[in-house]
């Protein structure tokens, strides 16, 4: 449920007004003037909440709604309950998502921790930053000599932006990140914790050990990008690590030197990508996913959750395994040692 201490709606919407938001039909215009005051999920509501309900297997979910309102497909408008306005979409969870974001701005975007506006007293600004009228660099934050922080942007308690470091308008530096050698775009969320820019895993060996090989190449991150807690980009050996635009980063992930990641990739918590991968667009990466180096990904690749990846893969493909392999290929093995260990040799009676 939402807590009313954390999350405060920024105004009431009326059904006719979500229906015009998100390009919904209003089942029946009679419910057109209820009033919406929060979101929530369609197991768990009250009687001032939006819902959205979408598959075949949550169509269950609607004859026991309590609700103002329910998003759903068209084919799911006669089963909910009298008394609750029905608006169809073909995409319901994204008209619910767009709605929330407009109910909830601070939960989309992060918020400046402190009441604070302009740069605080109590952080440390080099005198050579530049610091566009309207950013808001909090307690504790500290930013480097010939940095450049945008309009709109958030730099919050304990950041640290480094030296020349560049970032954008309208984005955000989470409490404890670290950015360095990096150069950052416009509405760029990174949150807390999150480690941009520091040595990338590079030795050679050496008659002692390991000896370290400098890294002298940059991060950059494009518009739009969203990197997680307690997730590291490491800058280049000699060339960039590059994320590209839209793309959505989660939680402690591991992103290598020079890695170059595409435009509205989505990779999840715990991923490994290593040194000199290349991810084309719209790839998507379950959790704990591993990449060996040097591997090239193709556009609109989907790997499976803790898939072990050690070849290429060509664009449009679904793998999974470990090591990973096309997804036909990954469930057709599977069962063949089910096959195998039920009904063969694995059977100790057989």
């Amino acid at each position: 449920m939402t807590e009313p201490v954390f999350f405060v709606p920024s105004r009431r919407f009326t059904v006719a007004e979500v229906a015009d938001l998100t390009g919904s039909t209003i089942a029946n215009p009679a419910y057109s003037d209820t009033s919406i005051e929060t979101i929530a999920a369609a197991g768990d509501s009250n009687e001032k909440a939006l819902v959205f309900v979408e598959g075949k297997r949550n169509v269950g979910l609607m004859a026991k709604l309590r609700a103002a309102a329910v998003l759903c497909p068209p084919e799911f408008a006669d089963k909910a309950p009298p008394g609750i306005a029905v608006l169809t979409n073909p995409r319901p969870q994204q008209a619910f998502a767009m709605v929330g974001r407009l109910l909830f701005p601070a939960a989309a975007t992060p918020e400046p921790v402190t009441s604070e506006r302009g740069i605080s007293p109590h952080a440390f600004v080099d005198p050579t930053a530049q610091v566009e009228e309207g950013a808001i660099i909090e307690a504790g934050a500290v930013i480097g000599p010939q940095a450049g922080i945008g309009r709109g942007t958030v730099i919050a308690p304990n950041a640290v932006v480094g030296r020349g470091c560049q970032i954008g308008r309208d984005s955000y530096v989470g409490p404890g990140a670290s950015v360095q050698y990096a150069l950052i775009g416009n509405r760029v969320v990174i949150h807390g914790g999150a480690r941009i820019g520091q040595d990338g895993f590079g030795f050679v060996s050496g008659a002692k050990g390991p000896e370290r090989i400098p890294q002298i190449g940059r991060v950059v991150i494009q518009d739009d990008v969203e990197i997680g807690s307690n997730t590291t980009v490491d800058r280049g050996a000699m060339a960039d690590t590059v994320i590209g635009e839209g793309t959505k980063i989660d939680n402690l992930v591991q992103i290598a030197h020079n890695v170059r990641i595409g435009r509205g990739c989505v990779i999840a918590g715990h991923c490994g990508i290593s040194g000199s991968v290349t991810l084309g667009d719209f790839v998507m990466l379950g959790g704990r996913v591993g990449i060996a180096d040097h591997i090239t990904v193709g556009d609109r690749v989907q790997v499976a959750a803790s898939s072990g990846l050690m070849y290429d893969i060509p664009a449009g493909e679904r793998w999974a395994g470990m090591p990973a392999q096309p997804m036909r290929d990954f469930f057709r093995e599977l069962s063949a040692i089910r096959n195998f260990t039920k009904h063969g040799r694995g059977d100790k009676n057989g």
